[in-house]
């Protein structure tokens, strides 16, 4: 009986990923529908009212997500970005070009959410705590990465510019996650550990948990779909491009 073996680095050619992306974000996008229907279901219906904060806690369950893909997406971007300043790969520039509009998304949306849930918790919409200054500059990090991407005429110069301001910024991921134990700081400690039992019941855990899956399947459709336009963009004058396109 023959292995099938798939040789993985052809994925390495736009013409290749760009097809292999278009069979793909369709899947991750039924899924994050899905996923996203479930997971608010659980959350706002399911899961029981915090005995402390009520029903205004029922905001983190968009809240811890979209913070913890704002770190992860910068730091699969930051990858791409250095793997393509290292090998000079066409991909990885524009693997990172596509998810620093998703990732800048999660970031914001980290903020508002953030700020609803602290009005009514801390008596304020926004202090200067150190999680939320660093994640404020986490956003900046990437409005700087796409104004830089879109202020130079020449993609693979742009790609090589924005490498260095990912890299760069890359230091202030771990500020943001260690922040409540480095300084005292308003935001509790993580509800979920690897290390530890949760504290918090099933049904939140659970709510929480597919929300956070719902966010990965949503940012990997998202930049899979981006990346084609990118691909068709800089590729424009290929022939591959111009057959697939009539």
């Amino acid at each position: 009986m023959k292995t099938r073996v798939i040789h993985w680095f052809k994925f390495a050619s736009p013409q290749n990923f760009y097809f292999l992306a278009g069979r793909l974000w369709p899947w991750f996008a039924a899924l994050a529908a899905v996923l996203t229907v479930v997971g608010l279901w659980i959350s706002f219906f399911v899961a029981p009212t915090d005995a402390q904060q009520g029903d205004g806690y029922r905001i983190i369950f968009v809240h811890v997500p979209a913070s913890q893909m704002s770190m992860f997406i910068y730091l699969i971007m930051a990858a791409w970005a250095g793997f393509g300043l290292a090998f000079n790969t066409r991909m990885s520039g524009m693997m990172a070009s596509a998810l620093a509009p998703t990732g800048a998304l999660f970031a914001f949306l980290s903020l508002v959410t953030g700020a609803l849930w602290g009005k009514p918790m801390w008596g304020a919409w926004w202090v200067w705590d150190a999680r939320l200054t660093s994640e404020l500059i986490l956003l900046f990090l990437y409005l700087g990465f796409l104004a830089l991407q879109s202020s130079i005429d020449d993609p693979r110069r742009a790609d090589k510019a924005c490498a260095v301001l990912a890299l760069v910024g890359v230091v202030n991921v771990p500020i943001i996650y260690f922040s409540v134990k480095w300084w005292n700081t308003l935001h509790q400690g993580a509800s979920v550990s690897m290390t530890a039992a949760p504290s918090m019941a099933k049904t939140m855990l659970w709510g929480m948990l597919i929300m956070v899956v719902a966010f990965w399947m949503y940012a990997i459709a998202v930049a899979l779909a981006r990346v084609r336009n990118i691909i068709l963009e800089r590729e424009r004058h290929t022939e591959w491009v111009k057959h697939a396109l009539e």
